[in-house]
């Protein structure tokens, strides 16, 4: 999981940080020495066997892993195919950021950082940020949209109950987008001492590569679970949801040169692609540069970011990393768009029928089976990426409970 795979070259980061066109870092003077010093020994360190050994036995006996395959039988039935869901909701801290987390805390202490700084939007982040900073015991600073505060208070107590201090973005749309921004600035600030936990697979390479190889555990382990289970180790359908793209870049790693297994990545549409209330980046974006890479990001003819919309807060992204914009753009992944209600009503079936709440950013990824034909001896593999306690308040609402 952790080793460079030199076979893996159509859809491998390059060593300038570039999936064909897209990535690189752009970044500010001040902050050249540390991601550079990151770039030439992440690999090295994650290569080392100690680091290897403290990893698997932190997210096995720590983040409880491995996750479960579950054959979800109802929704199988209902959509006439057979559904797998990779249950990462049930991680500790309940999504798949913990994995990311974990390999970023021991990467940092063995940078001989003390303190950590993170953004996040859905707050699932910032609490596995959290947690492993309580772990490890080091500073921990979050940086959270001033509306996304409000929208995820349990998430925001979790990270307070851990130790962490909260900062919230007050500027633009006071979002994810925001948060990082704010991030960015204190980093600047606290050049030296301060590691950057970036919680998806953006900003400056080598980020969307280490937090790749950090979150292929999901399809590593995949493979082997589907071997068991069904007797073949690919499925034909890997579906996530994409923001940033975390979840989705561990759901599918270990697949991308497989071209056999399709590859479906669901973006946020808000509203509606046409209301002007979306986070559909990869239908509404264009070639720029955003947080440090150059990607697609939803931006004016001269090159200012247009605020996104999604009711998820984990979705709510102008970008999207640079390894799915090649994925989309070389025609490898193929993208659907769900809206707030499609997911909404997505999150209550599955509730329904197999008795798990999912997280709103998952539930996007459950909203286009409906938009989806398959036929009855296919194999679909869902990325179920957080459970939905944090959006109780969200479905209360929309459902009138």
């Amino acid at each position: 999981m952790l080793e460079p795979n030199i076979d893996q070259k159509k859809f491998d980061v390059d060593q300038q940080g570039f999936y064909g066109e897209f990535g690189g870092a752009f970044i500010p003077e001040m902050l050249y020495p540390n991601v550079e010093y990151l770039r030439k020994h992440y690999l090295e360190i994650m290569s080392e066997s100690s680091f290897q050994n403290e990893f698997r036995a932190l997210l096995k006996d720590y983040v409880g892993r491995p996750s479960p395959l579950y054959f979800a039988k109802k929704l199988s039935k209902e959509y006439r195919t057979k559904i797998y869901l990779k249950r990462e909701d049930l991680n500790h801290t309940g999504a798949h950021k913990i994995n990311n987390t974990i390999g970023q805390i021991l990467m940092a202490k063995r940078l001989w950082k003390n303190r950590i700084i993170a953004e996040t939007g859905a707050g699932q982040h910032g609490v596995a940020t959290a947690t492993v900073c309580a772990l490890a015991g080091l500073e921990c600073i979050v940086f959270m949209g001033e509306v996304d505060i409000k929208r995820q208070a349990p998430n925001v107590a979790r990270m307070r109950m851990l130790g962490a201090k909260v900062v919230p973005a007050k500027s633009g749309s006071k979002t994810l987008k925001d948060a990082t921004n704010e991030a960015i600035r204190d980093w600047i600030n606290h050049p030296n001492d301060t590691h950057y936990i970036i919680g998806s697979v953006v900003g400056p390479h080598p980020y969307p590569d280490m937090v790749a190889r950090f979150q292929s555990v999901i399809s590593e382990e995949m493979k082997w679970q589907l071997k068991e289970q069904t007797g073949n180790e690919n499925p034909n359908t890997i579906i996530a949801c994409v923001g940033g793209g975390s979840n989705a870049a561990g759901a599918f790693y270990h697949y991308l040169e497989n071209e056999e297994v399709k590859l479906v990545a669901v973006e946020a549409a808000g509203l509606g692609n046409e209301t002007g209330h979306s986070a559909a980046t990869s239908v509404l974006g264009s070639k720029g540069v955003l947080h440090g890479s150059r990607t697609l990001l939803m931006q004016t003819s001269d090159g200012q970011v247009i605020e996104p919309y999604s009711i998820s807060a984990g979705l709510d992204y102008p970008g999207i990393g640079p390894m799915h914009a090649h994925l989309i753009r070389s025609g490898r992944a193929e993208v659907f768009g769900a809206t707030d209600e499609e997911a909404l009503l997505a999150a209550r079936k599955l509730a329904m029928m197999e008795g798990i709440i999912p997280a709103l950013e998952s539930a996007h990824a459950f909203a286009v089976l409906d938009k989806m034909t398959f036929t009855e001896n296919e194999i679909v593999v869902v990325n179920l990426s957080g459970r939905g306690d944090k959006d109780l308040a969200t479905f209360t609402d929309f459902f009138k409970f």
